[in-house]
């Protein structure tokens, strides 16, 4: 099966969306199948209004048809609804083409955050660009829950997993000098932006050390502010691995994410969690005895840093991303063979 997967979200982006879709193509080529990516590297881009690590693709539009027909891909799915997804989108519904989509990022609630721009019409664009899509797929089932409930006609469980050979617990990173900071160490991983409501771990009073691992456009704010914080930027790889393991609670202040990957990345590493009972941490977490979820964050931390490396990592071991990879072939819209009396989809009109 040929996969044609479009999105907005790519290198040098470090972020769950990313790293989820790169792990995708990993787990689909394992299993036999071709994956052709179209990303903004494709593209000349300009960077997003109060985001310049984002890069947006400029006039994808005649190019698009063209990936498509030659690539000739068996299914197609849209990731982000940035310009190469609308492109796509648009391409698609033009053409009678069946595609799924998948809903990862509040951008309504961003927008507002940023914009002041009303959620409603955030999710009433968003209602127009998922619609035509045969399945847009989603993290959680309480996020399932809500998107039916603000009126999304098709949707599908597509779940996340976890590296756990790259994530593990590296005892020998706590007791030396890796991270040569008071400890207790807390980790926060992910965008520095407002969205991420990452002020509310800062402003803790906790004993030890505050470790932020990412960059975003309010870095330097938060680092003029917040002298008391170690601010290590964006990590990759084995280097991100080593911060998760080397730290004794991971923090995760989010409140607007659909998932949350960076706290299984966390629990895989032996690091317990503490976060808000919000959707995300409660479907991934629960009642699991491998964080604490409590509105009082400071409280949750201070309970979650007790918690043994060995509970996290076992509780981690559950998510496959093979798993989580075969859940995503099954809800692809698959296209059908061309016959007698239907002519082929992806010809050229």
């Amino acid at each position: 099966m040929r996969v044609l997967v479009v999105t907005d979200a790519w290198e040098p982006q470090v972020n769950g969306v990313v790293r989820t879709l790169q792990q995708l193509g990993e787990e689909l080529t394992k299993l036999g199948h071709e994956i052709r990516y179209v990303t903004p590297q494709d593209f000349v881009t300009i960077p997003a209004p109060t985001y310049p690590e984002i890069r947006l693709a400029v006039w994808p539009w005649g190019w698009m048809g063209k990936v498509i027909r030659d690539f000739a891909p068996s299914a197609i799915h849209i990731a982000t609804e940035g310009p190469l997804g609308l492109v796509a989108r648009n391409y698609c519904v033009r053409h009678n083409l069946p595609f799924s989509t998948s809903f990862h990022t509040r951008f309504p609630e961003y927008i507002n955050a940023r914009f002041g721009t009303p959620v409603s019409w955030g999710y009433r664009f968003l209602r127009w660009f998922h619609g035509p899509a045969t399945t847009m797929m989603v993290a959680t089932r309480s996020l399932q829950e809500e998107m039916v409930q603000r009126r999304f006609p098709s949707t599908a469980i597509w779940s996340r997993g976890v590296d756990v050979e790259l994530f593990r617990p590296r005892p020998d990173l706590k007791k030396g000098d890796f991270l040569d900071l008071p400890r207790p160490i807390w980790l926060y991983v992910g965008r520095v932006a407002v969205e991420k409501n990452i002020e509310a771990f800062l402003d803790l009073d906790l004993p030890g050390s505050k470790l932020v691992v990412g960059g975003g456009p309010q870095l330097e704010s938060l680092k003029a502010k917040h002298t008391d914080v170690h601010f290590a930027g964006p990590k990759f790889g084995k280097e991100l691995a080593e911060h998760y393991a080397a730290s004794d609670c991971f923090v995760f202040p989010s409140k607007t994410d659909t998932f949350g990957l960076v706290t299984l990345e966390a629990l895989a590493s032996g690091t317990p969690v503490a976060a808000y009972p919000v959707q995300g941490p409660k479907d991934v977490i629960g009642d699991a005895p491998v964080g604490c979820l409590r509105d009082d964050l400071a409280s949750a931390a201070r309970t979650a840093v007790r918690i043994s490396p060995e509970r996290a990592r076992e509780f981690a071991l559950k998510y496959s991303w093979e798993a989580c990879t075969r859940q995503f072939i099954s809800n692809l819209a698959i296209q059908r063979p061309p016959t007698q009396d239907r002519p082929r989809l992806l010809r050229r009109s």
